[in-house]
């Protein structure tokens, strides 16, 4: 089975979890679009693994781990990154690990430029600064530069003497900021390419041959729906397509070979970075789940903002992806909650919207409505089973599967791997 998995929020919501359970019967895994502005973290045997390029199934033996095409890799970060998990123990190869030859490339001058637009920018959109979206502006420019391009020397010094050509005047003339060397770029970068060529291929022919040949696939994507470039809280959205849509392009597989969506939530809401957020915790609120939640970046360790489950967003979510199965995560932190909100839509100007509103104003100002669920007072880390639940907990999962209107499949209580609960009916 190819099973697709998708956040159903705005990022952070556990999906290196669940992808590092779901790796166990897979393959291939697959990242099908971001950069190193994402961060999956896995807990195995007591140990935290964070992964930003390469997908956390490379913790398990006999799975091949793929870069697709539609992800943008900064290859200095992508040999840190190996170089770490090597350390660690864990085999890193041409044998399990495969990077698109059609994916782009990071160049220091994609990171810079981010910084700087950010810094003297009017409207802060809370990037990163891994230069992910200049890079991909540059791709759909035209002007990007492929790792096939890296790996030949003579097309790579050609692209990157036009690059450097524009972008110095950009740097120079809006920025006031030092040029960058054709030559110290074109030196660093072609080390890069030396070590990283065992790992090129055709991707997008490697994953359609296997799913040919009966082999199942597992697609993740980084950030979440409403981090999407198309559908998410724009501008304050990443740079590419997050939803299940986008792993056709970023991959190459066709969308007759996805057999399953499966979205990814918290038991309650999370953000990074600028924009609305209508759930919203207060500030004393916000600490306290954000303390017990360890809500802070795995790739830059911001602090995350917090708020109740927003429905709305997650319907839309549902509807958009394709979503038949839902895995909840972290209800463990809502524990010692005496009473739990879920927003079931939202009020603007005294009309009442059910839908998810693309309207920038209605989503800055909209007022949440609420209905209040009692909470259940008691830990749950320890629960063997579903059923071994507490009553209140079970109810709130219930009422999240009826509001939502799709299947909630895993309950999460805890980071480990084996703290997540299988539901059945």
């Amino acid at each position: 089975m190819n099973i697709a998995i998708v956040g159903a929020q705005w990022g952070d919501e556990g999906k290196g979890k669940i992808i590092d359970i779901l790796s166990k019967d897979s393959d291939f895994i697959v990242r099908y679009q971001g950069g190193n502005n994402a961060g999956h973290t896995v807990v195995v045997g007591g140990k935290r693994y964070i992964f930003h390029l390469i997908p956390s199934a490379i913790l398990r033996s006999n799975k091949t781990c793929v870069i697709g095409n539609g992800v943008v890799v900064d290859p200095k970060a992508l040999l840190e990154e190996i170089e770490v998990v090597r350390k660690q123990r864990i085999k890193v190869d041409k044998t399990n690990l495969k990077i698109s030859l059609n994916s782009h490339i990071v160049f220091p001058y994609h990171r810079v430029l981010d910084k700087l637009r950010e810094e003297k920018g009017t409207n802060k959109i809370g990037t990163t600064g891994r230069g992910i979206g200049p890079c991909y502006s540059d791709k759909v420019s035209r002007n990007g530069i492929r790792f096939a391009d890296l790996l030949n020397p003579a097309v790579f010094r050609l692209k990157l003497k036009d690059n450097l050509k524009e972008k110095n005047e950009i740097f120079n003339k809006v920025y006031h900021f030092k040029t960058f060397s054709f030559q110290d770029i074109y030196k660093e970068y072609s080390g890069y390419a030396r070590q990283l060529k065992e790992f090129a291929c055709d991707t997008a022919l490697l994953l359609n041959k296997a799913a040919k040949n009966g082999k199942s696939i597992l697609f993740e994507g980084a950030q979440g729906t409403f981090l999407d470039l198309d559908f998410g809280t724009y501008p304050y959205v990443t740079s590419s397509n997050s939803i299940s849509g986008g792993l056709c392009v970023g991959t190459g597989v066709s969308p007759d070979k996805i057999d399953k969506v499966i979205g990814v939530v918290k038991a309650y809401t999370t953000r990074v970075g600028e924009g609305p957020f209508p759930t919203e915790f207060t500030s004393g609120l916000m600490d306290k789940i954000r303390q017990k939640g360890m809500e802070y970046g795995a790739t830059t360790g911001r602090p995350r903002r917090c708020g109740w489950f927003d429905a709305v967003m997650v319907r839309y979510a549902i509807t958009i992806n394709g979503i038949s199965e839902l895995a909840v995560m972290k209800l463990d932190v809502l524990d010692n909650l005496k009473t739990i909100k879920i927003c079931t839509a939202y009020k603007f100007k005294g009309k009442v919207c059910k839908d998810f509103p693309l309207d920038y104003e209605v989503m800055q100002k909209a007022t949440p409505i609420y209905e209040e669920h009692p909470g259940w007072q008691e830990p749950i880390a320890k629960v063997a089973t579903y059923r071994l639940l507490p009553l209140n907990a079970r109810k709130y999962i219930e009422r999240l599967e009826k509001i939502s209107g799709a299947n909630i499949r895993y309950v999460s209580i805890g980071s480990k791997r084996e703290d997540t609960l299988l539901r059945t009916k």
